[in-house]
């Protein structure tokens, strides 16, 4: 037995038929309209996902979104937030001017493995990859060497 049951009002119907029917959306509001809408057809789980090329997570995932929350937080994208910065303003004006600096002796340039060791060095960072570092430079169109 379902947990979560759709049961759509003509206002919803009527809403969800017009968000599949315009292609104004994006695909994920249109494969969760049709989810919806075959949800309260009294489709199952899987024969849903077999249709719309989707799993059964998903299914239930947005029937259940749409029993929880309604009909506009079962169509919405969720706010994705990035991930942290690896460094501050202060950290990546170090790493500029670092990169800017005479190589270590021995060295005709800085490579990306040579900054990253030597902000763990100094203590600027406990510790940072090599792509981090790159990422940064290439932000200030400096690259090591240069």
């Amino acid at each position: 037995m379902k947990k979560y049951i759709v049961k759509l009002t003509p206002k919803e119907r009527k809403k969800l038929l017009s968000v599949v029917s315009k292609g104004q959306n994006k695909a994920t509001v249109i494969r969760r309209a049709h989810i919806l809408l075959k949800s309260d057809e009294g489709k199952t789980d899987r024969e849903i996902a077999d249709l719309l090329y989707s799993s059964e997570d998903t299914v239930s995932r947005t029937r259940q979104q749409f029993c929880e929350d309604g009909l506009d937080a079962a169509l919405a994208d969720r706010a994705h937030p990035g991930s942290t910065r690896k460094l501050d303003d202060g950290q990546a004006a170090y790493l500029v001017a670092l990169a800017c600096s005479d190589p270590p002796d021995g060295r005709r340039r800085w490579t990306l493995e040579l900054l990253s060791k030597r902000l763990v060095d100094d203590g600027i960072t406990p510790d940072i990859s090599t792509e981090t570092v790159r990422l940064a430079l290439k932000k200030t169109s400096l690259s090591p060497g240069e």
